[in-house]
């Protein structure tokens, strides 16, 4: 609750701050099945661009707390893990077998809350194919759950002369990708996969937009 209430106070006062940084474009896969005004339980999967793509989503989806899977090494650097913590984040540590993070997310979607996750896991590096292959644990929240899964494409543009572009997808449900002849493992590898695929597809439509405006 403490979380919800500070998450919201960060997001009015600096509301108008971001509207020159980020000078964020939206534009929907489909307008019909797509919208800014997420309603019950989601998950919100989006590329990885920098660290500033959780800022820039915050805005985008602005009536709505996003608490965001975030890397253990962002919370270990203070003032900034104090903030993060008090803005709902949930601290995923990579470097152990500790999953409580999933279990953490699992009570958020529970309650009719909104996760964020960016499935890459890091940001690429210079040269790497982009996206990174994705991570299992948004597929696999997205099975255990039942929530939708709604794609994000931001084209990263902040603090830049250009203005930021975002595309929202369609919402994608996982448990209907699955088969039932495959293995829990498979399906989650099944349903990753497409979750890249949609992102790929999502900036490819981006981009045509762009070229044509």
């Amino acid at each position: 609750m403490l979380s919800e209430f500070w998450n919201a106070f960060v997001r009015v006062t600096a509301y108008p701050v971001q509207l020159p940084v980020f000078r964020t474009k939206v534009c929907y896969e489909d307008k019909r099945a797509c919208s800014r005004r997420i309603r019950g339980a989601a998950i919100v999967i989006s590329n990885h661009t920098s660290v500033w793509d959780y800022a820039a989503l915050m805005f985008v989806f602005f009536t709505r707390t996003l608490r965001a899977q975030m890397a253990e090494v962002l919370f270990q650097k203070q003032p900034l893990g104090l903030f993060l913590k008090m803005m709902g984040g949930v601290r995923v540590d990579r470097n152990s077998y500790d999953f409580g993070f999933v279990a953490q997310s699992q009570k958020i979607l529970e309650k009719g809350g909104v996760v964020e996750i960016f499935p890459e896991s890091r940001l690429p590096l210079k040269g790497e194919e982009r996206p990174l292959p994705f991570k299992p644990s948004a597929a696999y929240l997205a099975l255990l759950s039942g929530a939708p899964v709604i794609p994000v494409y931001t084209n990263g543009a902040y603090f830049c002369r250009a203005r930021a572009r975002v595309i929202i997808g369609k919402p994608i449900y996982a448990r209907e990708l699955c088969d039932a002849a495959l293995s829990e493992k498979e399906n989650i590898e099944r349903v990753s996969v497409y979750l890249r695929e949609k992102i790929i597809s999502l900036e490819r439509q981006l981009n045509e937009r762009t070229a044509k405006s």
